[in-house]
């Protein structure tokens, strides 16, 4: 069964909530025709970046033999962007327009992003850039300057709770006021996350059940987000310091647990990880007695090699 944030996901800029600047700047630029061919979407996780790139591509009738999307956390490097190059000089097989949508951007080496720039300031006609990312500084200044910036805020209170009215509408699930707060208190201004966390009572009735299904899906989601960040060898004690200040309320020791499990999952794949086996050892020993301090201190254990 399809995830709701994949089910629901908006389809035209009138289903986006939370972004109307941005969605009614792109509507009036199409309607001109003055679409800049490099767009730069950058906000926080769970928002709206790529969705709002996939409905430009619609709105731009770009096909699917036209259209790419590219996670730039995996595909990185020059010879990403020297394929760009190649294959942006030929016409649309289907259409007028060619569509690169490249996700967390910011990822690309330094050399890609240098080899990205002729491309950029000699873009073909029928060519547009769609880039996202959730950290525009990491950008170089010269592709920043040489994209039309569209910030994606995080989604309001308000916001995130039209869109669970909206959905619960039409999935016909049934859940209180109490229960919709706690998912609106929980999603950290994500319509992902919110929808989330609304797929895991679907199929609950009773609010206390929905209540406590919620709780310990927050715990799973703060665990395997500290579990990713730990695994990722470039990963800067500023940044796991961020990650384990947004976790603080949650319950360390079932953290622990999962984080555990996540590692462990890693290496029974067959997957040679040092970073995961590493994991297992600090983490092995419980944190009864000294709780997030001990969550705290494991992983600043990992992340400076000690």
């Amino acid at each position: 069964m399809l995830e709701l944030y994949k089910k629901h996901r908006p389809k035209s800029f009138s289903d986006v909530i939370g972004q109307e600047q941005v969605t009614k700047s792109l509507q009036k630029m199409m309607e001109v025709k003055r679409l800049p061919h490099t767009i730069l979407l950058c906000g926080p996780k769970g928002c709206g970046k790529t969705t709002v790139g996939r409905i430009v591509r619609k709105e731009l009738k770009c096909s699917k033999w036209d259209f790419v999307e590219l996670n730039c956390a995996n595909k990185r490097g020059v010879d990403t962007i020297r394929d760009i190059e190649q294959k942006a000089h030929i016409r649309p097989m289907k259409g007028k327009t060619r569509i690169w949508l490249m996700d967390e951007c910011h990822m690309l080496t330094g050399e890609a992003s240098n080899a990205f720039l002729k491309i950029l300031e000699d873009t073909p006609s029928h060519v547009y850039f769609i880039l996202c990312t959730t950290d525009p500084q990491k950008l170089i200044a010269t592709i920043r300057s040489r994209a039309t910036i569209y910030p994606i805020k995080p989604l309001t209170s308000d916001s995130i709770n039209e869109i669970i009215k909206r959905v619960c509408a039409k999935e016909k699930i049934k859940i209180s006021k109490a229960v919709s707060d706690k998912i609106v208190s929980l999603s950290d201004d994500s319509a992902r996350n919110a929808l989330v966390f609304l797929d895991k009572i679907a199929l609950l009735d009773k609010e206390k059940d929905q209540l406590q299904a919620i709780s310990e899906a927050s715990v799973e989601a703060a665990a395997i987000q500290i579990a990713r960040t730990l695994v990722n060898p470039r990963t800067t004690w500023m940044q796991m310091a961020k990650v384990l200040k947004d976790t603080q309320k949650e319950d360390a020791e079932g953290m622990r647990w999962m984080i555990l499990g996540y590692a462990k999952a890693i290496l029974i794949n067959g997957r040679k990880d040092d970073r995961a086996f590493q994991i297992i050892q600090v983490f092995r020993d419980n944190w009864y007695d000294c709780k997030s301090a001990g969550l705290v201190a494991c992983c600043y254990e990992i992340i400076n090699g000690m």
